[in-house]
């Protein structure tokens, strides 16, 4: 009989976390392999987890609506007699508030009686919440093994109390702190014989901690609830998009360029599109025309295909552009990887079925990740300009105005005489890191981007 643990996935390099959304099985449950056992919201993606061997679930360790952080064991799986032992039992699915109540609490006990064999010297009364509160990395280890200090001592401010390496610094260099908890005179002589050069490491670390949660840390402020208010908790997709919002506005210097665009060549190229025979009541979207030419153009403009990555410019060797699309409510940005080497034709393809995909929750991680460049399209909702943030991890970002009927000044060159005609047009805001892109350039990008749609190609 062996046990094998179903842990919490890496699902992208920037993911760190995830939420368990649903059980789908319960305990004394047989699974075959690779059948699915739970749901998982992690970055704006809904995935099944599937079990990794043919077992019986016999322990579930984080109940719905829990976050943990990637590598966290959500469930244990035995293989061999344990299978018999549940298959004489009834295992019917018991109520929700039960199975997270007793797999916490058997996980508790499983855990007492672990620390009692290896003798740690823990009480056998140890709760979840104790022992992940002294499960800290191996930094924070380090810093107190240095210091002598235990970290039962200090108070932490992680998740479940967990003791994190700006709690222990603080610990250290805190005089109030260290008046309400117990530090072992070792730790005092420690700090005493170090004097100066320690204080310096600990100002060097907290300098440290202090940029390390600017670039990556979000705390939203409260405000006071009036009689009558509506309160209700943001779900995880709204959390992400909180979140990641004020980062990318906080880390980045935004600068914004408007440029209007002429559709009449597109509204011509649509029309000898809808005549082909393959083709025939198709009708390919604007934004597919315009997410067409600037996968041309990102090629050529290196740095509005870049980031900026601490005193380093990454110039991205491929072109992955991001297309936001509206949930309603929320919002999920698909990318279409190595978008310029795509023909028109497919490029409309593959915006319909990444949009069609996100309305469904059927994006895989992948599908969304590793964005260079983004396009947003209010326009549809009749919008003139907008001024969008610019994701994490990318240096720009271009918003699409409404293509709408507009009175145009055009010069008559056969008349000598200006003259006002009626043209279908749209307002582009060009997004961008002024710290990596200059202004000249993303007037030149935008230009370039005007003159290939006013005289877009037959031949896309």
């Amino acid at each position: 009989m062996s046990r094998f643990e179903v842990p919490m996935p890496q699902m992208g390099e920037s993911i760190a976390e995830g939420t368990v959304s649903k059980w789908l099985r319960t305990v004394g449950h047989h699974i075959e392999k690779d059948e699915p056992i739970l749901e998982i919201s992690t970055d704006k993606v809904d995935a099944e987890i599937p079990s990794p061997v043919a077992g019986v679930i016999v322990e579930i360790c984080v109940e719905e609506g829990r976050t943990v952080e990637v590598g966290t064991v959500l469930a244990y799986v035995e293989t061999g007699d344990r299978q018999e032992e549940f298959s004489s039992t009834d295992h019917s699915p018991p109520p929700r508030s039960s199975l997270v109540d007793s797999t916490v609490k058997k996980s508790v006990i499983n855990h007492n009686k672990t620390t009692a064999t290896e003798g740690e010297g823990r009480s056998g009364s140890a709760t979840e919440v104790e022992r992940l509160r002294d499960k800290s990395s191996p930094v924070v280890r380090k810093i107190a093994e240095e210091h002598s200090i235990s970290i039962g001592n200090v108070p932490g401010t992680g998740h479940l109390g967990r003791v994190t390496k700006t709690d222990i610094l603080r610990f250290i260099k805190d005089a109030k702190i260290h008046s309400n908890h117990l530090v072992s005179e070792n730790a005092i002589s420690s700090l005493s014989d170090r004097g100066t050069a320690s204080e310096g490491e600990l100002d060097s670390n907290s300098e440290i901690e202090v940029w390390d949660t600017f670039y990556k840390k979000v705390e939203h402020p409260s405000f006071p609830i009036r009689l009558g208010d509506d309160v209700l908790p943001m779900d995880r997709l709204r959390q992400l998009t909180a979140d990641h919002m004020v980062l990318a506005k906080r880390v980045v210097p935004h600068v914004h360029s408007v440029i209007e665009v002429d559709f009449s060549s597109v509204d011509r190229a649509r029309v000898r599109i809808s005549q082909r025979e393959e083709f025939r009541g198709r009708r390919v979207s604007y934004t597919a025309f315009v997410t067409w030419a600037c996968s041309r153009l990102l090629v050529k403009y290196r740095n509005i295909n870049a980031v900026l990555s601490g005193k380093d410019i990454i110039h991205r060797a491929s072109v992955n552009i991001g297309i936001a699309v509206d949930l309603n409510p929320g919002l999920i940005v698909p990318v279409i990887k190595d978008a310029d080497e795509f023909s028109l034709i497919e490029t409309s393809s593959k915006i319909n079925d990444l949009a069609v995909r996100a309305r469904s929750k059927e994006l895989s991680p992948e599908e969304i990740q590793e964005p260079t460049f983004s396009i947003t399209n209010p326009g549809i909702l009749g919008t003139l300009v907008g001024m969008p943030i610019i994701p994490k991890g990318t240096s720009a970002i271009l918003a699409l105005g409404a293509v709408e009927k507009r009175p145009v000044v055009i010069e008559n060159v056969e008349k000598g005489v200006d003259e006002i005609v009626v043209r279908k047009t749209s307002l582009f805001s060009l997004g961008f890191d002024h710290r990596i892109v200059d202004g000249a350039d993303a007037a030149r990008f935008l230009l370039e981007l005007k003159e290939l749609l006013e005289g877009f190609p037959e031949d896309a």
